[in-house]
């Protein structure tokens, strides 16, 4: 079983709290792998945030060719953090020799470009890079994009916090909004690109759970949109969907609840809207999705959500204070980190909802 965490703050937060967050709810996962994304960045990415970042991990090789990809194509390094390794001796993590984490300007014939052709752009050049450093397993391309920094690795959670170094809080390398999952795919073989959290042009989902739909939902999804690809685990279709349904459709997000967990025709038949439903129920069918499963996920304008399957067969539970916001797979989580909130605020959704959680940490509670 997995277990997921997220942490949005209105105050910079270092990944340590991610850690923490993780640690607790230890028994709840099996040690094989730690992730994280960073969003909203602060410290030393805070006067970046309008230029993409590159989060990569490659052999040498990978990294030259990762190089000379985007040096052809016109990106120029304008930033790089390059990660402190403490390589003690018995560490359970199965390290890459490179992490790059390195931030461009545009190329120069897209000074003037629109933000959709720039993101086009983004999505296309990552694509490329994956493609180029997949022989081998050369390389693991992550994120491309601006104001994004993302960490995946293979072993102990806690280990993969000392190895990198952070598990001491400090104000150079924070976000304000942080994902985080401790599990790699035991469904499946141990790849790096399985290991929630998944992204996409500024999309980003964590999944605790399984779909057994994914087969038709795979199907379905690998004719919409290039980007739509690995299928490594059966949750990237989870993302996949929101950013078809938000993205490509331009629908509201309540609209991603009713194409993933539609609710049953009777209940249709009684709403105002329901021609509308109807209509859902029938153009994106291959969408839908099943089994026991729990969703976190965050917009482009970094809006994070949850959500559970239609039986709510995996926990979660949203708890707050004054600064900050934090869902967790189990409630333990969040007690590590705020354990001076309000505990009977602590708000459990149910299968039928939606949360959300916008910029000034404001938690809606959006009924199906």
């Amino acid at each position: 079983m997995c277990r997921i965490g997220a942490i949005k703050s209105l105050n910079y937060t270092h990944p340590s709290q991610a850690l923490q967050l993780m640690q607790s709810q230890q028994k709840g996962h099996d040690n094989s792998g730690f992730a994280m994304m960073m969003q909203d960045l602060g410290g030393i990415f805070a006067d970046y945030k309008d230029k993409p970042t590159l989060s990569m991990a490659a052999t040498d090789e990978g990294v030259h060719i990762a190089e000379t990809l985007l040096s052809e194509a016109g990106f120029h390094r304008v930033h790089q953090w390059v990660p402190q390794i403490n390589a003690q001796p018995g560490l359970d993590i199965e390290a890459m020799p490179n992490y790059v984490y390195q931030t461009f300007d545009f190329p120069k014939a897209f000074a003037n470009a629109s933000q959709e052709e720039k993101e086009a752009l983004l999505v296309a050049t990552r694509l490329q890079l994956r493609a180029a450093l997949e022989p081998n397993d050369m390389g693991f391309v992550y994120s491309f994009w601006p104001d994004v920094l993302t960490l995946k690795e293979i072993g102990d959670p806690r280990d993969i916090g000392t190895y990198f170094n952070l598990w001491e809080s400090d104000d150079k390398f924070v976000a304000k909004v942080i994902t985080a999952q401790c599990r790699q795919n035991t469904n499946y073989d141990i790849v790096r690109y399985a290991a929630h959290p998944f992204f996409l042009q500024g999309y980003t989902l964590l999944a605790n759970g399984e779909n057994t739909f994914y087969q038709k939902n795979k199907e379905f999804q690998t004719k919409l949109h290039d980007g739509y690809l690995g299928f490594e685990s059966d949750s990237q279709c989870f993302l996949y969907s929101l950013h078809y349904v938000h993205q490509q459709l331009k629908w509201p997000l309540p609209y991603y609840k009713h194409v993933i967990t539609p609710l049953p025709f009777e209940d249709i038949a009684k709403r105002d809207d329901k021609e509308v439903l109807l209509g859902i129920r029938q153009s994106l069918a291959h969408l839908e999705i099943n089994g026991p499963n729990t969703i976190i996920g965050v917009l482009p304008d970094n809006t994070m959500f949850t959500c559970c399957d239609a039986k709510k067969l995996r926990p979660v539970v949203v708890g707050r204070d004054e600064e900050t916001v934090v869902i967790s797979s189990e409630v333990c989580g969040i007690n590590e980190i705020l354990p001076e909130r309000d505990w009977e605020a602590d708000v459990y959704p149910d299968e039928r909802e939606v949360l959300v959680i916008d910029d000034k940490l404001e938690v809606q509670r959006w009924k199906q």
